[in-house]
């Protein structure tokens, strides 16, 4: 059995609490990198919307030109300090997402920016599925109202590791996705995403530990940290997940760094002690591995 994560790697999520300027959320992002990244990890992962609040009413104000690309920093100031911290890091750094705007469609996307530890761009990943949900007396929320879909599956080579897959939030609600990038041998599946008090307690660490247990590969959800005074309340409860779906590690609802040690050799033991791989039975259901996939 090849072995999918090729040596040990430390997984910093990044809890972070976000306001209403961007400026500063993007200073704190630095300063909760530079955390990470003395700490030892060399994969830092930031939230869902990390440079502004979250919510149909602020997309359209904060969102950043991306394309083409690379963008001015006038365009994308966010795009810039990412790549200026993944190099000076030296790390690998995934930009949880951003509200971006394509001039050419006039459309908004919400978007994952991931960079290498050259600083260079090496993935980018459009919400593919759409927060589009009325729960009454709960809530509704209705993305599509000012967002259009990604239309990719998102799958990144880190040389030294392995392969990861790069989701954001309601993407995790569709089992496909997570099937197809362990199919093609994805080691981490990565998923930024703001949860609330109403989804949070029912479907985020259940969601996280299936995605685990489906395709026996680390699970990471980050989240931003919890604001009550916010006009969106988001769970928090960053975690990690193992193949076997135990949680390694977990925040609570403020701002935190969450860790986690991966190793190729526990996605080894996981397979061999429950052999999925070796047991599927493509004669009585279609290999999603072999429809018409588009990737980025």
């Amino acid at each position: 059995m090849a072995n999918l994560l090729k040596r040990p790697l430390k997984l910093a999520l990044i809890q972070l609490a976000t306001g209403s300027d961007k400026t500063t959320n993007l200073s704190r992002a630095r300063s909760r990198v530079l955390e990470a990244s003395h700490s030892g990890a060399t994969l830092i992962v930031l939230p869902e919307c990390f440079n502004s609040p979250y919510g149909c009413q602020f997309f359209p104000s904060y969102a950043e030109t991306l394309l083409p690309s690379p963008p001015s920093e006038e365009q994308s100031p966010t795009f810039h300090a990412l790549s200026t911290l993944a190099k000076e890091t030296k790390t690998y750094l995934l930009g949880g997402s951003i509200p971006e705007y394509e001039t050419e469609t006039r459309k908004f996307y919400n978007t994952s920016l991931m960079f290498d530890k050259e600083g260079k761009l090496i993935a980018t990943h459009r919400k593919v599925h759409l927060f589009d949900i009325d729960i009454p007396g709960k809530i509704t929320f209705k993305e599509s109202d000012v967002l259009s879909p990604g239309n990719r599956v998102t799958i990144v080579n880190l040389p030294e590791y392995g392969k990861i897959a790069l989701a954001i939030c309601y993407d995790i609600r569709f089992p496909e996705l997570a099937t197809i990038a362990a199919r093609r041998g994805c080691f981490l599946l990565v998923y930024p995403g703001a949860f609330n008090l109403t989804t949070g307690p029912l479907h985020w660490s259940l969601l996280a530990r299936a995605r685990a247990a489906d395709n026996q590969v680390y699970v990471g959800l980050c989240s931003p940290a919890r604001d009550m005074d916010a006009s969106y309340n988001a769970w928090g409860h960053s975690m990690v997940v193992n193949p076997n779906a135990t949680v390694l590690s977990e925040a609570k609802e403020n701002e935190e760094i969450v860790y986690a040690h991966l190793a190729g050799d526990e996605i080894e033991e996981t397979r061999k002690g429950i052999p999925l791989s070796q047991q599927r039975r493509f004669d009585v259901y279609p290999d999603l591995n072999e429809g018409n996939i588009k990737f980025e």
